[in-house]
Parts: structure tokens; C-alpha cells; sequence
């Protein structure tokens, strides 16, 4: 047995995805599912992380702690930034799952374009990239492009028949965006988890193309493994 995980959500939107990789890459780690759309949409509200959305996801991080949980992952980018104040507070890791894919874009190229759907995801991102490369002392020009619209189509209310027509909407509107403004950049990055489903309708660009889900995941994976 690897052992068990705790994945603390903000839309149930992340959850198939991340755990069919867990599975995948740690077919016997136990995973233990928290899912709060009320935080994302209090950060929303708000225009920025609050102390309160913070607090309730220290209360969260310590129940997958009391759980057993020996690792945390948190899937959303919005509050991610919460985790940098949590992290001391608890006696497992707590990783965020966009570190490695901002990582990876430092070290890809100097011009990076972030793309996301909620506002709230795309600036913690934008700033997390600068951040680690200002700490690796390197120049890099970080674009962001906001897809709002794209965000309203996949979370629109629908019933089950639906959800592919939501889906395939809120992916055209990102790929026409990208496709007009990726050219200029060395390095694409898709800020937030629900977004790795673009991944296969931009196969024939060459450039990198970085999901948070993917390397955030992998991560979690190996530091399961030990």
C-alpha cells in the first residue's frame, strides 16, 4: 500500500481528472476527495484570497491530516497562495498543483503566456511563475489572457446531456484564444487543472504546453512513492 492522499477541490469539475492520474501513476494510494465550491466562489466575490477562505482551508488541511493522509494536494490555483501560509502549520506536505508546471515554465522560456477562465486562478499564477523566476534570477515577460466566457460555458446549469456540449464550447472558445496569441510566446501554460482537456485540440502546436493537472499530479505521485 503507497499510502493515502487528500485533494482539496473548489469545483467538482477537477476531480475525475485527478483522480483517474492518481490512479494511474499510484493504483493502491488510498484518496480522500474534499470538494468546497463556496471558496472559489467567496475568492471570486472578494476579488482576492481572504483570511477566512484561508482558514477554512487550514481546517480542511488539518482534517486530512487527523485522517492520515500523507500528502495533501490542492487542485485549485485561486487559492493557492493560502497554501504558502498553511504549509508551516501542518506535519505532512501540502503541495499546490500549478508549482510544477510554473517551475517548468521558467525553465522552457523566457516569454510565457498564462491562459485561464476565472480571473482569481490567472493572477496567483502569473505571480507564482514571476516569483520563482525572480528567485532563480531570471528575466522572463509573463502575458496573462482571461477566457471568462469559457469559464461560464463549462459551469453553466445542464443536465447530463449536456455536459459534452459545455465541455466542447468552453475548449473552442480557449482554443481560438490561444491559437490568436500563442505565436509570440516561447512557453503556453494552462493555469488551471480543468483546462488539461485542451491539450489534445493543440497537438500540431510545437511549443510547450504545460497543465497544472499533469505535472501537479505527477508530483503528488512521486512523492507518494517516496
Amino acid at each position: 500500500m503507497v499510502g493515502k492522499v487528500a485533494v482539496i477541490h473548489t469545483t467538482v469539475v477537477t476531480c475525475d481528472g485527478i483522480n483517474s492520474r492518481l490512479k494511474a501513476l499510484v493504483p493502491d494510494a488510498e484518496v480522500m476527495n474534499i470538494v468546497d465550491d463556496s471558496l472559489l466562489n467567496d475568492v471570486k466575490k472578494e476579488g482576492m484570497l481572504t483570511k477566512e477562505v484561508t482558514r477554512r482551508l487550514l481546517t480542511y488541511a488539518l482534517e486530512a491530516q487527523d485522517w492520515g493522509a500523507e500528502l495533501i494536494l490542492n487542485a485549485c490555483s485561486s487559492v493557492g497562495e493560502g497554501v504558502d501560509v498553511i504549509r508551516p502549520l501542518l506535519k505532512i506536505p501540502y503541495l499546490k498543483i500549478d508549482e510544477p508546471m510554473a517551475r517548468s515554465a521558467v525553465e522552457k522560456g523566457e516569454k510565457i503566456a498564462v491562459y485561464g477562465t476565472v480571473k482569481t486562478t490567472l493572477e496567483p499564477s502569473a505571480r507564482l511563475i514571476s516569483h520563482i523566476a525572480e528567485a532563480e534570477k531570471k528575466k522572463v515577460v509573463v502575458d496573462s489572457y482571461l477566457a471568462s466566457d469559457a469559464f461560464e460555458a463549462l459551469t453553466a446549469e445542464m443536465c447530463i446531456r449536456d455536459r459534452e456540449k459545455n465541455q466542447e464550447k468552453h475548449n473552442q472558445i480557449l482554443e481560438a484564444l490561444i491559437r490568436d496569441t500563442g505565436k509570440q510566446y516561447d512557453v503556453l501554460v494552462l493555469a488551471q487543472a480543468s483546462m488539461s482537456v485542451l491539450i489534445p485540440c493543440l497537438a500540431d502546436i510545437t511549443k510547450p504546453i504545460l497543465s497544472s493537472m499533469d505535472s501537479g499530479v505527477e508530483a503528488a505521485a512521486k512523492a507518494l512513492k517516496g
